[in-house]
């Protein structure tokens, strides 16, 4: 890739890439300008990807191993020169969940993941994946950030990390999602770099030094939200979470602009239950 303007990189849960089409993504795709978009929950086949998207857009895609579950892609306006989807452990399934891929913008790389992790539910074996991804990402970050100083860790990340990031975090604190173990691997993940961090549970960690795009843009105040459920008013009443992030190392972070959370007009204007995130970055 190469231009002059920043680059543009959006990141969305699509709850089902063919009903959002349906519902009116492509027209928002047609007038953002995005360069790089990360999708998460895509729920169809590569096939259906390309006929959505067109001839236009380079296509990368991990299904899950289940037909019609989770499912990652990125899809970018030039081709990325290198892929990868391995994640944690051989026996550990993140197949639908992690996509990694390296492009070339000006002559810098800059390695964008596009992530799903697991929603989870508290004292379940639905949880204890979601703590073996978390764990993975643990050990992950740290060789992203080795292998590129300008690394992006997109998706619906099912973890809202403060008290800011839920509108009703007192009702949520036993719930998965805003579980305070949970919270502490973002602790970590955000905490200086190599210093040892105390988490949410009381847990200490040495910090991974990566920035939360959303966090710096929006400095101590609530939301704003990614994601609202589709019952009662929580949409129009912004009852919300923010669990779709943009995470960089600090070399990206430091040239990130303009982060826009893309929240639908109205509730009947919604094409998922999540908000797209996007953000620009002069590189």
């Amino acid at each position: 890739m190469s231009s002059k303007a920043p680059l543009r990189i959006a990141s969305v849960n699509v709850n089902g890439v063919r009903a959002a089409f349906r519902k009116g993504m492509g027209e928002w795709l047609d007038g953002r300008g995005v360069d790089i978009l990360a999708l998460q929950e895509v729920r169809a086949s590569t096939e259906d990807l390309e006929g959505l998207l067109g001839p236009d857009w380079n296509i990368l895609h991990d299904p899950a191993t289940a037909k019609g579950r989770a499912g990652v892609a990125l899809a970018s306006r030039d081709r990325a020169h290198i892929h990868r989807v391995e994640l944690g452990a051989a026996e550990f399934d993140s197949a639908g969940r992690w996509l990694e891929a390296d492009y070339e913008v000006n002559g810098t790389v800059v390695t964008v993941v596009s992530t799903y992790v697991h929603s989870g539910e508290a004292e379940t074996p639905k949880q204890d994946e979601k703590w073996k991804f978390l764990d993975a990402m643990s050990e992950r970050l740290p060789e992203l950030a080795k292998h590129s100083d300008y690394a992006l860790v997109l998706g619906d990340l099912n973890v809202g990390h403060q008290k800011l990031d839920i509108k009703n975090w007192k009702g949520n604190v036993k719930r998965s999602g805003f579980l305070p173990r949970e919270r502490a691997y973002f602790d970590r993940f955000l905490g200086p770099a190599g210093e040892q961090v105390e988490g949410a549970d009381g847990s200490t960690g040495p910090g991974l030094g990566w920035v939360d795009v959303g966090r710096q843009a929006a400095g101590e105040a609530e939301g704003p939200y990614t994601w609202w459920s589709w019952r009662g008013q929580a949409f129009d009443n912004d009852t919300g979470w923010r669990i779709d992030y943009h995470l960089a190392t600090p070399a990206l972070a430091a040239v990130a602009t303009n982060y826009t959370v893309d929240r639908a007009e109205a509730y009947d204007k919604r094409w998922s239950d999540h908000a797209p995130v996007v953000v620009d970055y002069a590189l």
